[in-house]
């Protein structure tokens, strides 16, 4: 990674020799991109020898090209989007289906009301699928970085195919277990490499907003089956009514396995395994301005990262031997607690059970069940919202008023959801106020805590385990999931409201970790997050960058989105403007009226914090 030093660095201080195993160095800080460095001698690995195993693949005979690198641009973030909506579908297909009548029957869990083993049962058949999905993230991330990313996805297809037509024609509950855990698997897969795709062909200024118009389609999957399955409940025929949204999510694992062959490679993948050519090619597809500082900036960081290539394993990012792996096991928890987080917000509780919610805040079935498909509606459109959000106001300040807002809705929610369910005049209007809310937290959460999780483990790890790193998301997602689908149903029979106000705890417990321990990454390039980890030295974010300022790097505040002329200004070797505002000029500012300094202090320091 390069970063931008004040002075010379490229002696190696004692600090900077302790944190990288034995002979390597990182990138030089001042070392300009223009000189020439030894990359004729780099050991790239290997073909891995069981690739031709494995369907599919990335030919550059074969990659579709635009006269318009934009074109591609766009096509790529569509394709991405398919595969994204594919897994808001596979997620959203089981609400309804838990409902059928015949489904329950057939799977042995009727009745469900008052029987605490069907009740187990309902809960185990969604949540085994997340058990497939921890398998399927770890075995594709491992696959992304051996044979890349496209084979992986093929692979993560097959799989999930598979799954989908076991689903669709299973008669007990030991062949839907099944079906579910292998379908998970195939899910999984794809879910751990097509963002760390998409990322990795992105270019550093549209990250958030690609992988947010990706996750507009992903809710509109979850929403397309919720729909699909409420007409094809209107079918007396109640057997279809189930059997038929299951079988549909294979014309969408049919798009992505086949269609995924003609999209280019992974430049930072094709450039690890020594096709440089290759991934010139495809960094001039899909960039409309010069690729050659890119290009070297990929060239330094590989370099540096088959030096470090003993720490490409799951294990030695669990159980590091040395300050460079120790690095990587940070970003692993960062990557792994931030997913379990996002589904400790609740939005697994409102989307998957939401017709329970509404049942219980005095709606009929029917009426539970529209209202349930419009907050799916209202919940993909804010998902727009995060296209704003993520890289205008940065990934920090996204997550902590989002859980602010979301925290404040479920309270209010939980007060009128008690009343909601107690008979009387007013009982409508309380289920009123219970719906209304219920709709705002879903788009709150949309615009704000839906994409972030699934972003910055793509942006926090190195080249060479980035598949592994999006492998561990996958991980801390399906942990996530599994434990709150499982408990939900016992929740809501067990404490009724008291479960949105558990929501609302929940909220303001996560708050404090994303002030506390997670960089700000909107605005840097990949390669550049590699200066933060290396330097930090800390597990708190705000005496990380006084580190790093102490260490005379010129990006130091991480509490804050990196500006675009800020970039502008570290790529020419030149001292940023906002980025690196000196305490002493803060201080400096605050000296002013005793009334207007408490509520300019709190500006002051919220600023300083990057969430404000």
């Amino acid at each position: 990674m390069r970063a931008i030093h004040k002075e010379n660095m490229d002696s190696k201080t004692s600090s900077d020799s302790e944190a990288l195993p034995e002979k390597v160095s990182s990138p030089s800080s001042n070392e300009k991109l223009g000189e020439k460095d030894d990359f004729e001698n780099l050991k790239y690995p290997q073909p891995w020898k069981f690739e031709n195993w494995f369907l599919g693949g990335y030919s550059q005979g074969r990659m579709i090209t635009f006269k318009n690198p934009k074109t591609m641009y766009k096509a790529i973030n569509l394709f991405a989007g398919v595969a994204i909506m594919f897994y808001g579908y596979d997620q959203g297909v089981m609400s309804q289906v838990n409902l059928n009548p015949h489904y329950q029957e057939l799977m042995g869990i009727a009745p469900i009301e008052g029987n605490d083993r069907n009740v187990a049962a309902l809960g185990g058949i969604v949540s085994v699928y997340y058990g497939g999905t921890l398998i399927g993230a770890l075995v594709a991330g491992s696959l992304a970085d051996r044979m890349g990313r496209i084979k992986a996805i093929v692979f993560g297809s097959l799989w999930a195919l598979l799954g989908a037509v076991l689903q669709a024609s299973a008669y007990n509950i030991t062949w839907m277990c099944c079906a579910r855990v292998i379908s998970g698997v195939g899910v999984g897969a794809i879910d751990c490499v097509v963002p760390v795709w998409s990322a990795e062909v992105s270019s550093h200024s549209a990250r958030g907003a690609f992988l947010a118009i990706e996750f507009f389609m992903n809710i509109g999957g979850l929403a397309l089956a919720y729909w699909i399955e409420y007409f094809a409940y209107l079918d007396p025929n109640r057997e279809m009514a189930w059997r038929t949204p299951l079988a549909l999510q294979i014309i969408f694992i049919l798009i992505i396995g086949f269609g995924i062959n003609f999209f280019p490679e992974s430049p930072r993948w094709l450039m690890k395994m020594g096709r440089e050519q290759e991934a010139r090619n495809v960094l001039k597809a899909t960039r409309d301005a010069n690729i050659e500082y890119e290009a070297k900036c990929i060239k330094k960081v590989v370099k540096y990262e088959l030096e470090t290539s003993g720490a490409n394993h799951y294990a030695a990012m669990l159980f590091p031997k040395d300050k460079y792996s120790k690095q990587l096991r940070f970003r692993v928890f960062l990557a792994v607690w931030l997913q379990i987080m996002q589904e400790l917000v609740g939005i697994g509780v409102i989307t998957v059970y939401a017709v329970d919610l509404f049942q219980d805040a005095g709606f009929d079935l029917t009426l539970s069940k529209l209202l349930a498909g419009f907050n799916n509606i209202s919940y993909m459109f804010s998902v727009i919202f995060a296209v704003i959000t993520l890289d205008r106001y940065g990934r920090r300040s996204t997550m902590v008023w989002g859980a602010v807002a979301m925290a404040i809705e479920l309270l209010i929610a939980g007060i009128l959801d008690k009343y909601a369910q107690i008979q009387g005049p007013n009982q409508r209007s309380f289920g009123a106020g219970v719906a209304t809310l219920t709709f705002l937290y879903t788009a709150t959460f949309g615009a704000t805590w839906l994409t972030t999780p699934w972003l910055y483990p793509t942006e926090i790890f190195p080249l060479n385990v980035r598949a592994k790193g999006g492998a561990w998301s996958v991980v801390g997602w399906s942990i996530g999931n599994g434990v709150i689908t499982m408990i939900t149903p016992f929740l809501f029979q067990s404490i009724s409201y008291g479960t949105l106000l558990l929501l609302f705890g929940l909220n303001i417990f996560c708050i404090p970790f994303v002030i506390l321990l997670y960089p700000e990454t909107a605005g840097r390039s990949l390669e550049q997050m590699d200066t933060y980890f290396e330097h930090g030295g800390s597990w708190n974010v705000f005496k990380s960058s006084g580190n790093i300022r102490d260490k005379g790097i010129e990006d130091w505040r991480w509490m804050k989105k990196l500006k675009a002329e800020d970039h502008e200004e570290l790529e020419k070797g030149r001292r940023m403007s906002s980025a690196v505002r000196l305490p002493e000029e803060d201080e400096k500012d605050a000296k002013m009226s005793w009334r207007k300094r408490p509520v300019y202090t709190f500006r002051r320091k919220g600023s300083n914090a990057g969430i404000m």
